[in-house]
């Protein structure tokens, strides 16, 4: 092994370390591996950006943009209540659900398909009186096994393709995938439907009418006429026990104290953190005469003037450039107490809000509304809520006018837990949208035009028939995987280049399957799944290609039976919360845990394993 390969190896080894860590973001990571790249001379500075002009990264731009197309238009929403029967028991009604967010996420972003089908899944759930996971679970598994059907159904499959448009063979039709990806699709779908209510965990509601987000933090404000004024802590804890509310901090003079004594003497001004079921949050107020303290002015906290004077400073500055924008920010204070709403939203994975508190994106001022409570699967914090910082999956509970909340969850990429959608649907744009995106795809079924081109095209017929406001196409794509991508896609190819993805296939190859080309097949399946659980799925695809390239050429076997092993692999991330984006979508709404998704997702890669070497070696035969 020479310098070269060793310097892209040890790269290589850092870059997935660092995703499996997950300290920093995806495209953070795989920017820093190509910038060392190039200072180490493994890829050439004229070459450093190419991956950002490959036609598979075009096409997931191209790709999202016509599934947000599919989504504001409110063209899935449509189908989907039309699609599902009214009647009928759980099975019949989860079976459909669950098939039909496979069939969407073929032909549209899998997040996207989840994001729409959420809200009818909570519907499903409190109709049937079951527990929102055990419908959550099962959809979130079947977005991910319908994305495998498809050229277009999720980044990997674009990604593999590119690998194989390198060699002589050319890249991969619309339906390539279809074979086999449809066959451990059917298989997928029916064990998550029947076997899905055994074997995803009873996470259990406290009202029929309610989805299990967990227990709330949330801060409460003592006012001089509250019962709680002059009494003790542990007076106070004992007129909260018939609520199920506990106090697990409080704030005096902007001083949080954990674990405050039972005997401490309770003042006006005083906050209290309150840990509740969403339901027991309105007894627990009405029994104290407390407020929430985001409900409160902030006039007695110095550190918040600041914050909302800063926020106001930066408000007017923006106001003064462009007047209309000061129309628009006058909106959330003309606001009437009549249109007050109270609305839960999950946030997304990628959403923008991330890693910022309502204090930083000057909620109150902006948007006119306040962030009541958070809940937050397994840990607890006696932070501040508007100084704490957001993560994926937390369930936020919003107070303010109905269009600021849906302009907010819009703006920072939060999903409603309301049956209702974000933007009202548009039946003639919703028609224009379906006929482009079926446009497209027959464009590049058909051989007409290469993928990259038909979608592109699409984005172009969306622009012209405004299907999306100008201003909101460029919003729809997710940058920070179209930067993964980019920068992947020169280490991937400095892998082949140096000869290091020989080096890894033949030590594989020696070590492990002992020349077997089925035993190198399976193995090339499990190591790819196994890494989509930890890391990326797109990152996993540009890493595992070039071995599998190298490993069948070693073999002298098609190399197409690799390929598809690994875009199997990497679209089948099902242990971990964090494999993929609709896995993590649901952990709040769902009430799951970290541990929780193997029980139904050690089954679910087993039988894609099971199903996906022989269907692999029937339909691409070594």
């Amino acid at each position: 092994m020479d310098a070269s390969q060793q310097l892209i190896l040890l790269i290589l080894a850092c870059t997935v370390g660092l995703f499996l860590w997950g300290r920093w973001r995806h495209d953070v990571v795989a920017l820093a591996a190509l910038m060392a790249c190039v200072v180490c001379g493994l890829t050439p500075t004229a070459e450093a950006f190419a991956g950002f002009g490959h036609p598979a990264v075009i096409t997931v731009a191209a790709v999202l943009i016509l599934s947000k197309g599919l989504q504001t238009t409110g063209a899935v929403e449509a189908l989907a209540q039309r699609a599902l029967p009214q009647r009928g028991g759980i099975l019949l009604g989860l079976g459909v659900l669950t098939l039909l967010g496979a069939t969407l996420s073929a032909f549209m972003n899998n997040v996207g398909a989840m994001a729409l089908l959420m809200p009818i899944a909570l519907q499903l759930a409190s109709r049937n009186d079951i527990p929102p996971g055990k419908v959550l679970m099962p959809l979130a598994f079947g977005t991910i096994l319908g994305g495998m059907t498809t050229l277009i159904g999720t980044p990997p499959n674009l990604i593999v393709s590119g690998f194989r448009a390198q060699t002589e063979l050319g890249a991969y039709g619309m339906f390539d995938f279809t074979p086999v990806g449809l066959g451990i699709a059917a298989g997928g779908v029916l064990l998550a439907v029947i076997a899905g209510r055994w074997l995803v965990p009873h996470r259990p509601q406290s009202d029929a009418s309610n989805f299990d987000t967990g227990t709330y933090l949330t801060e409460v404000h003592i006012d001089a006429d509250s019962k709680a004024d002059g009494k003790r802590l542990r007076e106070v804890e004992q007129m909260l026990e018939d609520s199920d509310a506990q106090i697990v901090g409080m704030v005096r003079n902007d001083f949080r104290v954990v674990a405050p004594l039972p005997s401490r003497r309770l003042h006006a001004g005083d906050i209290l953190v309150i840990e509740a079921e969403p339901d027991a949050l309105g007894t627990s107020l009405t029994r104290l005469g407390l407020k929430l303290e985001e409900a409160v002015e902030p006039d007695r906290d110095s550190k918040d003037d600041a914050d909302a004077s800063e926020a106001d400073a930066s408000t007017d500055t923006a106001a003064a450039a462009n007047p209309e924008k000061e129309k628009e920010q006058e909106k959330p204070a003309a606001r009437h107490s009549d249109d007050i709403a109270l609305q839960e939203l999950v946030v997304q994975p990628g959403a923008a809000i991330l890693g910022r508190s309502a204090s930083d994106i000057a909620l109150r001022t902006r948007f006119g509304i306040n962030l009541l409570a958070i809940s937050r699967q397994g840990h607890r914090s006696i932070r501040r809520l508007r100084w704490t910082e957001i993560e994926a999956g937390d369930v936020l509970l919003m107070q303010g006018d109905a269009e600021a909340i849906a302009g907010f969850a819009t703006e920072y990429g939060c999903v409603p837990l309301a049956a209702r959608s974000i933007l009202i649907p548009d039946r003639r744009r919703a028609i224009t949208a379906v006929a482009i995106m079926i446009g497209a795809v027959a464009l590049a079924a058909f051989g007409v035009l290469p993928a990259a081109v038909s979608f592109t095209a699409g984005v172009l017929g969306y622009m012209l028939t405004r299907v999306i406001p100008l201003r909101r196409i460029y919003e729809a794509i997710d940058w920070p995987i179209i930067v993964l991508l980019g920068a992947l896609m020169p280490l991937a190819a400095a892998m082949a280049d140096t000869g290091a993805a020989d080096v890894l296939a033949r030590t594989l190859l020696e070590h492990v399957a002992q020349g077997n080309p089925v035993i190198a097949l399976t193995l090339m399946l499990v190591v790819t799944m196994t890494l989509s659980d930890f890391m990326n799925n797109a990152a996993t695809a540009a890493v595992m290609c070039p071995i599998a390239l190298s490993i069948a050429s070693q073999l002298g076997v098609n190399p197409d039976s690799f390929l598809m092993a690994v875009a199997i692999g990497a679209s089948c991330a099902f242990l971990t919360p964090i494999g993929h984006q609709n896995n993590t979508l649901i952990l709040g709404p769902g009430g799951f845990r970290f541990g929780d998704y193997w029980r139904l997702g050690l089954p679910m890669e087993l039988l894609v394993v099971a199903i996906g070497i022989p269907m692999l070696l029937w339909v691409w035969p070594l």
